[in-house]
């Protein structure tokens, strides 16, 4: 399962299982969001510990639940990014309208 989510008790962790995210698993991404929020989930914490590469679709896909997230008060927290998918969320200026933890500890408590 390339993502696996999990209710954490107001959120829920949605973790990136493959080292790209990209055209192949944006699209299931953005179901992924799309099919929660319907259920009245507003809050997602999505871990990219094992992401290692991630383009434009990708970043799109984080979009999406950022977006859907703040349509109905809720939060959309990213966490764990290595150093290539975190440059290119700076390079694309994300990093100033996205929350970003550095870790699954750091990310819960921004959650609370």
């Amino acid at each position: 399962m390339e993502i696996t989510k999990e209710k954490k008790g107001n959120f829920i962790l949605l973790k990136i299982n493959t080292e790209k995210l990209d055209s192949t698993l944006s699209p299931n991404l953005k179901a992924e969001f799309v099919m929660l929020n319907k259920e009245g989930e507003n809050k997602f914490l999505v871990d990219l510990s094992n992401v290692k590469y991630c383009d434009s679709s990708g970043l799109s896909a984080i979009l999406v639940g950022n977006r859907l997230c703040n349509e109905i008060d809720g939060k959309f927290v990213l966490s764990s990014m290595q150093e290539m998918v975190q440059k290119l969320i700076e390079i694309s200026q994300l990093d100033k309208i996205l929350y970003i933890a550095k870790s699954i500890e750091e990310a819960e408590e921004l959650m609370a």
